[in-house]
Parts: C-alpha cells; structure tokens; sequence
C-alpha cells in the first residue's frame, strides 16, 4: 500500500451540457446513448444507508440548490425522532445539498438511466455540516493533510447472502444455492461454494462495472453463505464512498435474483459474524513515500506510534465500529472475530495485524470493525486513533507472541460499556467534533432504551415457565 489511487475524477462546469459530457467513462459505457431520466442527490446517514432526493435529469444541475431538513440526523435505527440537547431542535432548519460530481455513477438496477451523486452538507452560510458523517472523515483527513500525510486504506467486505426474510420473529437461513441444498458453513476459500451462488455474483460484478467500482477479489467466508469482497487501496474518502456505493448494489443483486444480502454483524447464532477490515498506511505528501517504512525497509516510529495510538484510543471508538446491540454478539467465542487491540505480523488472532508485505506497502489491518458500520465514521475513527499515536508519539505494547484471544487490551462486549468508554474520551471527541459525538451518544443511547424494551424469543423460550 504505497502511493494512493484515485479514482472518478471529473470536472464539473457551469453548462448544463457540458457536465453531462464530462461524466465518468463507467457511466457513459452504461449509458450506450440512452437518455438519462432520473438523477438521485443522496447523502450517508448516521447508519450508512443513503438519503436523499430524486428528480428528473431536466431538474437537476452541479450549480442547483437542494435543501434536506437536519433532523434527518435526529433518527435511531428504528425511525424514532430522539429529544436532544439542542437549541431549536425542531424548527428542523434545512441544510443545503452540494453534489460532489467526483462521485457520479450509475443506478445500474433501475428500470430507466439514472445517475445518483453522492452530495456534502453544507449550512446555509457554507459551513460543512458538522453531524454529516462524510464530513466527519474530511475532518479527519484534514489533521492529515495539515501535517503533510495522506493515509491510504483498503477495506474488506464481509456479508451474508441469506433466505428471504420476511417475518422478523424466524430466524435468518443461509440461502438454497443452484444444487438446491441449503448453503453449509466452514466452507471457507471454497470456489464451489462461490459457484454455488454465482447468479447473485455475477450480477455483483454487474453493477460494479457500470458504476465503475473496482474489485480486488472475491472469496466465500467462514459463514453459510458469507461472502467478502476486498477493495482496492486507495484515498480514504473515495473508498468510503466506494463502500457506501457497493452496499446497495449488493443489495439489489441479491434481490434481483431471489435471494437477501445482509450487512447485519451476527445474523445467525452459530456462524460467524461478518467484518468490515480496514488496511490502513500514510504516504508523505510530497514524496510519495510509505511513511511507515524507511528507505533501509525497516519500521518507523510513525509505525510503531499509529499501532500504539490505535490500541490507545480504539476502546473509545468502539461504538462507531460496532454501533448496535447485535454489533456484540460477533465478540462470541470461537467464531474468529479478535476482541482483543493487541498486535502482531501475520497473526489473524489479534485486533491490529500486519500483513505479510514489502516495505513500499507496510500497512496495519484494524480487524475490530464491523461490517454493520457506516463506512465514512469508522474510517475516520479508525484514522483518527492512528493520528493520535503518531502526533502524541504514543508507544505500542510489545508484539504478541502466539494466540491471542483475550488478553492485553480487551474490548467493550457490550453497546452500554462502549458507550462509557466513547463519552469519556474527550480527545477523540475533539478530533471527530464534540457536536457530532454528542449527537451520536443521543442517538445511541436512544436506541438502547428502545432495545430494553423489547422482550426477546430466548426470554419467551426459557424464563416463561421456569422462573
């Protein structure tokens, strides 16, 4: 992981004509000469999920002006509106939408040509809209920024390809594959368990083509049906934007042949949980070099300072690696998810390993993250933990030898005892914005009386009767 690539790069102009022309190659190719319909201004969530507004291409311009309420952000995962400690919380102000023309692409599962372009937040006077959480990782990159660095990152998607779901009280089955036998798990690295759902991925590929994302591999997981899709490395906001992006294709493409594709982290009880790995290097600016390899190969101490910042500092972001009640359960024994912040080379046991790699791309590999986080906040969490370390020149533990499961550092097993850690870390807070993680513990901590009150089949089963 060397020097970054970015990708999608276009120049938006002020002609309506010649933004049209100037388009990314993946869309006009998707495009074939067909008239474009629809165009969707969307934006992340606090989840990750996209929000937004569509029109017709007629109405839409990179210069227009589209507006979206605040308390859009005011949500838990339910849809319930939160009471926070904010001023006039619900006159609902709007904010302003700034379409990043960077990031146009296709709708390639709509029935007509429709381009969707992810858009910044902004205040009515220009100021980024601080809660917005793209604007929460250009925060972070611009700590970077400012002392001549540019992280690069590459993360790694795990997700399950499941039955259709449509009574939440059942629990989730992996789905019936082209042999029609259901899909069995520890089938890792297997190609006929790849073949055995390859509708679904070849409709993956699909839409990644005619949006332009780029596939580094693909390979079947541990889990029944458990897919992961590793990305090429790169700038960490086009790969967030990349994540954001590929999580709907996925979605689609499953639906489109039958079958769901969940993100959940831990959606049946005895497979394995699904993650979401971020490799994780800084170049200097200027030269392009790996800033965590000298020119002898050997390791730096801004190596050995962004390992120790993040086993400092990634207690207190736990809640944007692992958000929900359910983010906890993939912490269960035995099924491979490290819930440790040691670190080692080579060793899948620990939470921070170090790949096997030439010097040009030493890079560190946070194996905590959930694949249920939204992109853009746990890579600016992430990122943020590794800054901390390398500018307060915060030294790690040594190495860990052997298997590691729980010792050292050990992590929150729970959303409450996370939320303990992430309140109390008033540097973090300052690094990601104390008014966005303000926002966010209220939303947090909403959606932990909501869980509180539900009563749980396990409960029903086994305290009914016998208590």
């Amino acid at each position: 992981m060397g020097k970054a690539i970015k990708t999608g790069d276009i120049v938006a102009s002020d002609n309506k004509t010649d933004w049209r022309e100037s388009l990314p190659d993946a869309f006009k190719e998707y495009q074939s000469g067909r008239r474009i319909e629809e165009v969707e201004c969307i934006i992340p969530d606090l989840a990750g999920m996209s929000r937004g507004k569509s029109m017709p291409y007629y109405k839409f311009s990179p210069d227009s002006t589209f507006f979206l309420p605040i308390s859009l952000f005011y949500q838990t995962i339910t849809g319930e509106y939160v009471d926070l400690d904010i001023k006039n919380q619900w006159m609902e102000y709007d904010v302003v939408l700034r379409p990043d023309m960077a990031t146009a692409s296709a709708v390639p599962w709509a029935d007509d040509v429709t381009l969707q372009v992810i858009s910044d937040l902004e205040t009515r006077d220009g100021k980024p809209v601080a809660v917005a959480p793209r604007n929460v990782l250009k925060r972070v990159l611009g700590l970077y920024t400012d002392k001549g660095w540019r992280p690069v990152v590459a993360p790694e998607l795990e997700f399950y390809l499941i039955k259709p779901n449509v009574d939440p009280n059942e629990p989730i089955e992996p789905p019936v594959g082209r042999t029609g036998r259901r899909g069995a798990g520890r089938q890792a690295y297997s190609m006929v368990a790849v073949d055995e759902y390859g509708p679904v991925i070849d409709t993956i590929y699909d839409y990644a083509e005619a949006q332009g994302l780029a596939i580094d591999t693909l390979i079947q997981e541990g889990g029944a049906g458990q897919i992961e899709i590793n990305l090429l490395h790169g700038d960490p906001l086009v790969l967030a934007d990349q994540v954001f992006y590929f999580k709907r294709a996925i979605r689609e493409a499953a639906l489109k042949n039958g079958t769901f594709a969940t993100f959940m982290a831990k959606p049946m009880r005895d497979e394995p949980g699904s993650a979401m790995h971020i490799h994780q290097s800084v170049i200097d600016a200027k030269t392009g070099d790996n800033i965590f390899s000298a020119p002898d190969g050997s390791e730096t101490a801004e190596f050995f300072h962004f390992i120790g910042g993040s086993q400092y500092h990634l207690k207190s972001v736990v809640p944007l690696l692992s958000p929900y009640v359910n983010s906890y359960r993939r912490f269960t024994a035995g099924m491979s998810a490290p819930v440790n912040l040691e670190w080692a080379a080579d060793n899948r046991t620990t939470g921070l390993r170090i790949p096997n790699s030439p010097p040009i791309a030493r890079r560190v590999e946070n194996r905590v993250v959930g694949i249920d986080t939204n992109p853009y906040l746990a890579i600016a969490a992430s990122l943020a933990c590794g800054y901390l370390g390398m500018v307060n020149k915060i030294d790690p533990s040594p190495a860990a030898t052997g298997e590691v499961y729980e010792e050292g550092a050990v992590l929150p097993r729970s959303l409450n005892v996370a939320m303990d850690e992430f309140n109390n870390d008033r540097t973090i807070q300052e690094i990601l914005g104390v008014e966005f993680c303000e926002l966010y513990a209220g939303i947090k901590n909403a959606e932990l009386e909501e869980f509180q009150r539900e009563i749980s089949p396990w409960e029903r089963q086994h305290l009914l009767l016998n208590v």
